[in-house]
């Protein structure tokens, strides 16, 4: 592989480029990956794209192998899938997944990527990092045998969220969004689907993942007494207002955060962030996940694709962007 290499920046908050680079030779204890896909995550990206990341959050929304500094110019990602050229005889030749920005290919420590499993395909493994947080989110607050659990939000995070819990035994899983397309995303996840003012009431526990502050509302009014709501979504530097006027004292209800930042307190004694991160590549055998990769485009048009994504003109999950021929 050669080691010249193009990469994705922000250039400024609204305006991507493609930049040229060229790869350092890997050292010992290194891999050179060349990217076979990767994976757009809309909500995260589209706010760092337009700039709206909070300045006290800048530390905190920082990626594995981010280049420079937020608002811009900022090279941002984590969603990637490559094959080693280059590093340790058992990894060389590997299909790997790795939190690694837009690049067509780059050389990184050979503990930062992880195989991909055989019964795993290379697209689908994108994935990974997304139901990585789902897979934290439901350590935070795994369901018991038997509840009524329902997701608010039919995005990236609220699909992977949706699609775990459709694992559990006895768990009734009502997927929520304002989109009725969703319907048959949640068809494919094996779970239920209403719109807001149709979802069922009375839940154990519910999973918001909307990013709104609607969302969030109505993720309240479903709950059951004593309930909680698993919060997921990131506002950027939006303020959110809620109504607690009502049941939120008198039903004992809860709101719980959850952020994929940290393993959750519930597994952190007995899981690292690869044990986390290669559990949730296993658990991408199912194909129902496919379901959740709702575009494609070639890494050259990455600039558009953001701007379009931002701007609602291209509507997605999970947006792969693919680099053979670039």
């Amino acid at each position: 592989m050669t080691r010249d290499a193009r990469a994705f920046w922000l250039r400024a908050p609204g305006e991507g480029e493609i930049r040229s680079m060229t790869l350092p030779t890997p050292g010992r204890g290194e891999v050179l990956v060349r990217t076979r896909f990767s994976g757009v995550s809309r909500g995260t990206e589209t706010l760092v794209f337009t700039g709206k990341v909070p300045a006290d959050q800048y530390a905190t929304m920082r990626a594995p192998f981010q280049e420079g500094d937020f608002p811009a110019p900022v090279k941002y990602g984590y969603l990637s899938v490559g094959v080693v050229e280059q590093g340790p005889d058992g990894l060389r030749g590997r299909t790997v997944f790795c939190l690694h920005p837009h690049q067509t290919g780059y050389v990184v420590p050979a503990e930062a990527v992880v195989p991909v499993p055989d019964g795993v395909p290379a697209a689908r493994a994108v994935l990974a990092g997304t139901v990585e947080t789902a897979v934290n989110a439901l350590w935070d607050a795994p369901p018991l045998v038997g509840d009524r659990v329902t997701v608010v939000g039919a995005g990236m995070v609220g699909c992977c969220v949706a699609a775990l819990l459709a694992r559990f035994p006895g768990v009734r899983v009502q997927l929520v969004d304002a989109d009725p397309a969703r319907a048959g995303v949640a068809t494919a996840l094996g779970v239920e689907f209403a719109l807001p003012a149709e979802a069922a009431d009375g839940r154990d526990l519910v999973v918001h993942a909307s990013a709104t502050a609607e969302g969030l509302q109505r993720s309240l009014d479903l709950l059951a007494p004593e309930g909680t709501v698993l919060e997921l979504s990131w506002y950027g530097d939006r303020p959110v207002t809620l109504t607690l006027g009502g049941a939120f004292h008198s039903g004992r209800l809860s709101i719980r955060s959850s952020q994929v930042g940290t393993v959750s307190p519930a597994r952190r004694a007995s899981r690292s962030f690869p044990d986390r991160l290669a559990l949730a590549l296993e658990l991408l055998a199912d194909p129902a996940f496919d379901a959740l990769i709702t575009g494609a485009s070639r890494f050259a048009e990455l600039p558009d694709v953001l701007d379009r994504l931002s701007s609602g003109r291209l509507p997605a999950l999970c947006h792969l962007i693919t680099y053979d021929g670039e």
